[in-house]
Formats: C-alpha cells, sequence, structure tokens
C-alpha cells in the first residue's frame, strides 16, 4: 500500500484556526490522534454553522458521521497553532465526503490529513434525506475534485 503525500494549504478552500491546549498533548508529548477528529469534527460544523446552513438545534435535516480516516505527516504538540483547511470531494443526494488539513504554524504541508463523510437524516426519524438545497449550495462553494 502507497503511502499518502502530504497535501498543501491550497488544496483546500476553507480555513478555520484552532488552539491547542495543554490537554491534548498525551504521554508521549504530542496531541493525541483523537484530538484531530475532534478538529475534524469542529471545521465541519463551524463552516456550517457560520455559513447560516446549519442550525444544530433546529434544522430538520442532520448530519451523522458513517466514516473517518487521517493520516499524520508530523506531531503536533502544545503550544502549536492549528489551521484546519477544509473541501468536499463528493457531494451525493444524501452524503458528503469532506476532506480536513491539519496545518501546523505556518507550514504548507499538512502535519496530518483525511476525510469525514456525513450521511444526512432527518432529524427524527433518522432516514436519509437529501442535502437541503442551502447548504447544498454552500458545500459546492469549497468543492474540489479529489487529488
Amino acid at each position: 500500500m502507497m503511502r499518502a503525500e502530504a497535501k498543501n494549504r491550497s488544496d483546500y478552500k476553507h480555513f478555520h484556526a484552532i488552539t491547542t491546549r495543554w490537554m491534548d498533548n498525551d504521554a508521549y508529548g504530542h496531541v493525541n490522534n483523537v484530538v484531530y477528529y475532534s478538529w475534524f469534527d469542529t471545521v465541519v460544523n463551524q463552516f456550517l454553522i457560520a455559513n447560516g446552513a446549519l442550525d444544530i438545534e433546529r434544522s430538520p435535516v442532520i448530519g451523522l458521521v458513517i466514516e473517518t480516516q487521517c493520516t499524520y505527516f508530523a506531531s503536533v504538540a502544545f503550544p502549536d497553532r492549528v489551521t484546519a483547511g477544509l473541501r468536499v470531494t463528493k457531494l451525493g443526494n444524501s452524503s458528503v465526503r469532506y476532506e480536513v488539513g491539519i496545518f501546523r504554524n505556518d507550514e504548507e504541508s499538512a502535519a496530518a490529513q483525511g476525510h469525514f463523510i456525513h450521511v444526512y437524516v432527518d432529524r427524527e426519524t433518522r432516514k436519509p434525506s437529501a442535502v437541503p438545497d442551502k447548504m447544498r449550495a454552500l458545500l459546492q462553494t469549497i468543492e474540489m475534485p479529489a487529488s
């Protein structure tokens, strides 16, 4: 299996700064892998909420995570500054594949990158639902082909 190559900032369309915390470091002196998944969740939901496409308390359609993956290239540790880059590489009827790059300080190459797949469902029935038009239009603004 070939190892993925780290993507660059130019491979992403939306960016969100995230502050590392002392508690993010593990016994080995770097940010624990579970924190990266939290950053993925943060950048996706920050993008949707800040742009009015998701109301976490009232939206009739919500996204459920069905798959995540992360590849690590370099360690991140408190007090590093982190920027999460976001793009959409697949926008289906009821699902979205987000790709996220984690950038340490001012580095151009990702320290980690991965993907996050949401299936959108009706909040009440949990049955698959089409991505709402407003959300689809927003997601198209950060859509890029997978490379």
